[in-house]
């Protein structure tokens, strides 16, 4: 039992980030519904096509992408008046058969999605092998997937299945796919209802019916799946209750899980120990490992041994579990060295009946290093007609004399031992036997240590084989005159062997601390490059000499350029067995693809993506060196910690092409703001004594008619040189932080009429009206900034209306409920105020051609024209600052298009009401009688 501490009962950061992160796919991707029953012709399908209905019925786009009816008429029915894919069709042996259509399925992107039998393998060809991929990828493009399972189909009951049932389902599922469903839905029925259907012809035809309910559908598996069923359903329920108490606060108990770890071995049927401990970690709700203890007994070096091991643990890394292979002198030491490292409670073995490496012996050895391990042993059932060659091998077995690995070493082994003979022979007369053996010694230590186990052994035995021949009475034979010379011999046979024992162990630990060195300087290598590049094709150089050197054949990497487009960068061309869908489909979707992948693994080379948490930055594509060894995952956990660097170099140049950017921006606009301000104020005095001239001009009696027009014209293009002088001060102005806000009660009215007076020469024939309620005729805002703000936007409508155009001025107090409305509209933005407050709205609209479409926000923008072929002249800064000297106000501004023609800006303020102590304050009681004396006109 474990001591669980309750005095913390604060939760997990990490378990918070992870729940977040969770939370964040959840929004982007698919709902996965899962129509789960015990065997076929429960009614899954059924019920998928009903579910279906009643969602179509609701409103949501349903889209058939392959369902199998199989002939039942009650079924079918149920497809009447859902669309359905058109299935693609793929040549194979030259046979044309039919499969779903993914592509067209993306194409098309439903509300919801059928795909009934998820465990159902694809025909080769077809872009995933099983169509769960399929729906994987369905997912991740943000498509819901109804779909259909059988409980047989799940990889961690496919023994079970077998025991029960007595056939092998080859077609499965991995568990880890299942338990992340959105929904299951359990379609239940009884063993007799079942059978009573297979009788009556409603799941299949009578001939089969009748095989059927003989072999599978007997009455005692259908009990022993449908139990099955509805554990596993209950294993999900109980998942779903345990996430709802953790994200709800419910419980203050914080229990972690016991995790697993489970040792295999390098015998064919180690997945039924995988599968088992897949059981175990569910029902348990913990994490679990699956290693392979490297020894220098292992036989794991041999072909078929390794390629065993890395089937098991590719079929545990498939059901959830993280597996390594990792090296130790000993099974024992390996597996309890590992549980500590990552704190593993319990230790799953397999036992078999005469197997020499999951035996008592084992538990003994771990239970002597720690007696805190709880030990979990599978009976791992023997298959017939299998050789005992798979054991493991005893530490005197020569079976790889003949291997050519081990033929210098058998070779050296002779040549020492003759030489040792052939010097000390002649000598024995000065040299004491003693001697003799400690020159055999150590040759046996020099074979041991250089060439390993099998050529120590051989030359062990043939010292003792010497020293009797040659060195012991009567020499020249094997039979022995003292007695005493038996014990000197069995002495020098076990102290040869233990010696050999010891060398080999200190040299797979040396053999295993090199390797450990030479891939920590290689890594440090890469390290060391990458941090001294600058550019991009730097580190794809770098990093391409460094996987050809250690991992790949052929090495390539793609980037997108400007345009997004996917170019090979430091390659001139690609090589034919390059294929730049793969590569687009691997940059678009941040997933592996090719070799040794479950995406397009017919395919050579293999694809990663270059990710970071944002965007993917490059696409490598590689062709390993060699195959199996790539698919170990010590190689692919090397091959991550390179990619890791790689992509952390490409975002540091990245991010340093971000900020060198962001600073040369900084610098360009503190440069543009100086050379404006110092412009505008060079130009703004001779402006003003220009126009004061042209004025005085104007107004000579004596003046002709052609002169007086002519001065009239000078004011007016001098007046709008001397808007653009204020605007480009203004915009200065608010980037220095220099405009100070000076709030006191003014009147909208006189604000609005003030600027029409100075615009009248300009309106010509356009007719302005004014609607301001009684509610808004005194409001509290900065006079001279709303006045601008009022003048930019009358002149632009000017500018951009015909001269019989109508420009309608408006102004309306709005309550908390109608701002919330406005900001919910894709016209508004977010108020930065409490929305408890109320707001004035005054807006300026006008009957002219309207804004270019897709230009509402862009026209906001600093030097950004609406019309860049109108003849109407200026920098493109009037609603650029408009908008923020609004935003200075704390307010927003914005603009749409109105039916049938023209453009509406409307201005949201906050709106402060008078107080009794301002309505009596004798400054605000001069100024509004002042005010109030202005024409009450609305129509001007």
């Amino acid at each position: 039992m474990t001591n669980i501490d309750m005095s913390d009962q604060r939760p997990n950061p990490e378990d918070l980030l992870q729940q977040i992160k969770q939370q964040e796919d959840t929004l982007s991707r698919g709902k996965l519904k899962i129509f789960f029953g015990s065997s076929a012709g429960v009614g899954k399908t059924y019920d998928m096509l009903s579910a279906a209905q009643r969602d179509q019925a609701h409103g949501l786009d349903v889209l058939v992408g392959i369902v199998e009816t199989h002939g039942r008429s009650e079924t079918a029915a149920l497809l009447e008046g859902l669309p359905i894919l058109p299935l693609r069709q793929i040549e194979y042996r030259a046979q044309t058969l039919l499969e779903f259509d993914i592509d067209g399925a993306l194409a098309r992107s439903p509300d919801i999605l059928l795909v009934d039998e998820l465990a159902h393998s694809n025909v080769p060809g077809s872009r995933h092998p099983k169509r769960w991929h399929d729906v994987n990828e369905l997912l991740k493009a943000g498509i819901s997937v109804y779909t259909t399972v059988n409980v047989q189909h799940l990889e961690s009951l496919n023994d079970v299945v077998n025991q029960i049932t007595g056939v092998v389902v080859q077609e499965t599922i991995p568990d880890w796919f299942f338990d992340q469903a959105n929904e299951v839905v359990l379609v239940d029925l009884p063993a007799d209802e079942l059978l009573a259907r297979l009788h009556e012809g409603k799941v299949y035809i009578p001939s089969q019916a009748k095989h059927a309910i003989k072999n599978f559908f007997r009455k005692g598996n259908l009990i022993a799946l449908r139990e099955l069923a509805l554990r596993r359903t209950a294993d999900l329920v109980d998942a779903d209750m345990r996430d709802y108490r953790n994200q709800s606060r419910i419980s203050s108990i914080w229990n972690t899980a016991d995790q697993l770890l489970v040792g295999i071995s390098t015998r064919e049927h180690s997945e039924r120990l995988i599968r088992h401990a897949a059981r175990l970690a569910s029902s348990l709700h913990s994490q679990w490992y699956v290693i392979y203890v490297e020894t220098p007994r292992s036989p794991y070096k041999r072909a078929k041994n390794k390629q065993n091991v890395l089937n098991a643990l590719r079929l545990a890394d498939e059901l959830g579990a993280k597996t390594e292979i990792i090296s130790a002198i000993t099974v024992a030491e390996g597996l309890v060295s590992y549980a500590h490292q990552f704190n593993i409670g319990r230790i799953i073995i397999g036992q078999n009946q005469g197997a020499s490496y999951f035996n008592g012996s084992l538990v003994k050895q771990i239970s002597e290093q720690d007696l805190n391990l709880d030990l979990i042993l599978v009976n791992q059932t023997k298959k017939k007609n299998k050789l005992t060659a798979e054991r493991q091998p005893p530490f005197w077995n020569l079976s790889d004399l003949s291997s050519t690995d081990n033929r210098t070493g058998y070779l050296m082994a002779m040549l020492g031992c003759t030489l040792v003979t052939v010097s000390l022979v002649a000598l024995t007369r000065w040299f004491d036997l003693a001697n003799v053996v400690m020159l055999y010694l150590l040759v046996i230590v020099f074979i041991s240590v250089r060439f390993g186990r099998a050529p120590g052994i051989f030359a062990a035995l043939l010292s003792v084989l010497s020293f009797d021949l040659f060195f012991v009475e009567p020499k020249l034979s094997f039979s022995v005159s003292d007695v005493q010379y038996l014990v000197t011999f069995a002495v020098m046979l076990i102290v040869s062997l233990i010696i050999n024992n010891l060398a080999v162990g200190l040299r797979f630990q040396a053999q295993n601390a090199r390797k450990r060195e030479q891939q920590a300087i290689s890594m440090s290598h890469l390290a060391q490059n990458l941090s001294a590049a600058r550019k991009n094709d730097e580190i794809i150089s770098q990093s391409i000499v460094w996987l050809n050197k250690h991992i790949a054949s052929k090495a390539l990497m793609v980037m997108p350029n400007a345009d997004g487009k996917l170019l090979l960068v430091c390659e001139p061309n690609a090589p034919t067995d390059f294929n730049w869908t793969v590569a687009q489909w691997v940059f678009d979707h941040n997933e592996s693809a090719g070799l040794a992948t479950n995406t397009l693994p017919a395919n050579t080379m293999h694809y990663r993506a270059l990710a970071t948490s944002s965007r993917v930055l490059a696409v490598l594509a590689l062709k390993p060196t060699d195959n199996d060894n790539f698919n170990q995952p010590e190689q692919q956990r090397t091959l991550d910690v390179a990619l890791a660097q790689i992509t952390l170099a490409l975002e540091r140049v990245h991010y340093a092409k971000v900020a060198q950017n962001a600073l040369i921006r900084v610098e360009s606009e503190r440069l543009r703001g100086s050379l404006l301000s110092a412009l505008s104020h060079d130009i703004r005095t001779p402006i003003t004594v220009l126009s004061g001239l042209a004025t005085s001009l104007a107004t000579q009696p004596l003046a002709l008619d052609e002169q007086k027009q002519l001065a009239i014209d000078i004011e007016q293009q001098a007046r709008v040189i001397q808007r653009l002088v204020i605007n480009i001060l203004d915009y200065v102005a608010l980037q220095s932080g220099g405009m100070k806000l000076n709030k006191q009660w003014v009147s909208l009215e006189e604000i609005i009429g003030s600027n029409i007076r100075q615009l009248d020469p300009y309106l010509q024939n356009r007719q302005i009206t004014i609607d301001i309620p009684h509610a808004v005729d005194f409001i509290y805002t900065d006079e001279l900034i709303l006045s601008r703000i009022l003048n930019n936007l009358l002149t632009n409508a000017i500018n951009y209306t015909p001269d019989s155009a109508t420009i309608e001025i408006q102004a309306t107090l709005d309550q908390p409920s109608h701002i919330q409305r406005n900001q919910n509209s894709q016209h508004h933005q977010s108020l930065p105020h409490n929305q408890n407050l109320s707001h004035y709205q005054i807006t300026v609209t006008d009957s002219g051609q309207g804004l270019p479409i897709g230009m509402e926000e862009k026209i906001f923008e600093r030097f950004t024209r609406g019309d860049t072929e109108s003849s109407t002249t200026g920098l493109g800064l009037g609603l650029a600052l408009s908008r923020d000297l609004v935003k200075h106000l704390g307010g927003t501004l914005s603009a749409h298009n109105i039916q049938p023609h023209g453009a509406q800006f409307v201005i949201v303020l906050p709106w402060e009401p008078l107080s009794e102590k301002d309505m009596f304050d004798d400054k605000f009681v001069l100024g509004a009688s002042e005010m109030t004396a202005h024409s009450k006109n609305k129509a001007l």
